[in-house]
């Protein structure tokens, strides 16, 4: 969908959008085309039970009089309570309302509201933010689709006091949502069309924009003793990868890289870093899982998709940092090569893993990828995603990704961040009577624990291979794939963590 800016002038026809506040309380424009339909917005409010408040709208079809085609009101609520949270719901409703009703463009009017701290170019910036996020549409196999099913709305533009500062103010969304979008295509493609070596060449396009990408094949990973990623792999007729994106924002230092055995375990200096699980497609392996949904095990590998985009964003905003992503690709298949319960695997760290549940394989691929990272970056934080435990979405639904983490500070900003965008984390414990779960009887440790607290022993499992290294764990299960519409975002794929983790970068670590 195209947005665009212009000032605000009110069109004489077509579809315009203009906010009501609680209590029925017009905004300018609201009350000029009151004025212009002889009273007829107040007329359609009170034979309505539509008062303003958030997320109501309301719509007068083709008003008497007049060469408008549709005029919607957008509720925004208390205008002190408003936030771009608020906004880009908003926003993402307008979208909504408008997407399937004939009309190809719409002027939405963004007046400056009493009370509200933002500016009228804040405003729509985040409402524009929003439109995109929910226009998002994945329909490249629909080949039947009738035009009457399909959105109609191509453009919005946004009228607003300094359309000029709306616009610059949105090139840093407008960059955000083109990710968001890349990593939603990727995680709802089909297995058949996302598989290691196709997922690794999405994130080689990243290069376009001055991101470096090196793909590592099953080779090097043996040679570098990566045997809990090839592991899970070893099954399938497709080859494992190990995707590296460097992002050098704030200038690349003489040496990207960890110096000798003896070098500092962590680099002050070093990248900001992001590994992510990708397992293609999860059948389970030989503890095969039931039949019933595996075709959403297409969307495993989220949390590389969400690396991959989040690094695209980086690079499409220019942002002054430098930041690494490693995603490990794997499709986890049954067959006569693929591993056995009761396998013991050597990890890249030289820690063996005796393999009880084919099934609990995501953590085996981060494993040897956080410990690469941490070794080849000495980065000055790590942070993974992954879709790793359904026990996740037992504790929290599909409302909040969990966060786990060793380090009290990094948590506390990954938290704000996430309240700040909308992407909700809540803090599970670590500690030492759970890690006691993974004990191994014949290897240092197994790959699952007891059935409780199967989230937590998860990222027990993980701190192993991590060091001294600042870290968190965002298990993203429950909140990677939305069974239905939110008010940003589509049913399908979320792109959960991209918003959060842009933020967090933003806030903490970019250089002035």
């Amino acid at each position: 969908m195209k947005v665009s800016f212009s000032a605000l002038e009110i069109p004489a026809s077509g579809v315009v959008v203009a906010a009501v506040t609680e209590d029925r309380a017009l905004s300018a424009s609201a009350g000029k085309l009151d004025e212009a339909l002889g009273g007829g917005v107040q007329r359609a409010m009170e034979a309505s039970r539509f008062h303003g408040r958030k997320e109501q709208t309301l719509a007068l079809l083709a008003p008497a009089g007049t060469a408008f085609t549709r005029i919607l009101l957008v509720g925004l609520g208390k205008p002190g309570e408003l936030d771009p949270l608020r906004l880009q719901a908003a926003g993402g409703q307008i979208y909504a309302a408008l997407a399937g009703n004939g009309q190809a463009d719409a002027f939405v009017c963004v007046d400056a509201l009493p009370d509200c701290t933002l500016s009228p170019a804040d405003m729509a910036a985040e409402m524009a933010f929003g439109a995109a996020l929910r226009s998002y549409r994945f329909d490249k196999y629909r080949t039947k689709e009738s035009e009457d099913d399909k959105p109609s709305l191509a453009a919005l533009t946004f009228g607003c006091a300094d359309a000029e500062q709306a616009a610059m103010l949105w090139q840093r969304n407008e960059a955000l949502a083109g990710a968001i979008a890349f990593t939603r295509n990727i995680v709802s493609e089909p297995a058949n069309v996302i598989y290691p070596e196709t997922l690794a060449a999405q994130a080689r396009t990243l290069a376009d924009h001055g991101v470096e990408v090196e793909v590592l094949g099953e080779e090097r990973m043996r040679e570098l003793g990566m045997g809990a990623l090839l592991g899970v792999g070893q099954g399938s007729a497709r080859e494992s990868q190990l995707v590296v994106m460097q992002w050098w924002g704030a200038g690349k230092p003489a040496s990207s890289e960890g110096v000798g055995d003896d070098a500092p375990e962590v680099d002050p200096n070093g990248p900001l870093a992001f590994v992510g699980k990708g397992v293609t497609f999860d059948t389970g392996g030989i503890s095969i899982k039931p039949a019933a949904n595996m075709e959403d095990m297409k969307w495993d590998m989220a949390g590389s998709g969400v690396v991959i985009g989040l690094m695209k964003a980086l690079a499409m905003r220019r942002a002054p940092v430098n930041a690494v992503g490693i995603v490990g690709l794997v499709e986890n298949m049954p067959s006569s090569t693929a591993q056995r319960p009761g396998d013991v695997v050597k990890s890249m760290s030289g820690q063996t893993i005796e393999v009880i549940n084919t099934d609990a394989e995501g953590r085996l691929v981060l494993s040897d990828a956080l410990w690469y990272t941490k070794q080849r970056f000495r980065p000055k934080l790590m942070i993974d995603l992954a879709t790793l435990t359904g026990a996740i979405i037992i504790a929290l639904g599909h409302e909040q990704a969990g966060l786990f983490s060793n380090d009290e500070a990094l948590a506390e900003r990954l938290a704000a961040a996430g309240k700040a965008t909308g992407e909700l984390l809540w803090r599970l414990p670590l500690g030492e009577a759970y890690d006691k779960q993974i004990k191994s009887d014949i290897a240092d440790m197994k790959n699952v624990g007891e059935r409780g607290a199967g989230s937590i022993t998860a990222a027990q499992f993980l701190q192993r291979f991590v060091g001294k290294t600042p870290w968190a764990h965002l298990d993203i299960a429950g909140v990677a794939w939305g069974k239905k519409d939110s008010a940003v975002t589509p049913k399908g794929a979320t792109g959960f963590g991209i918003r959060l983790l842009d933020r967090l970068v933003a806030d903490h670590y970019e250089q002035p």
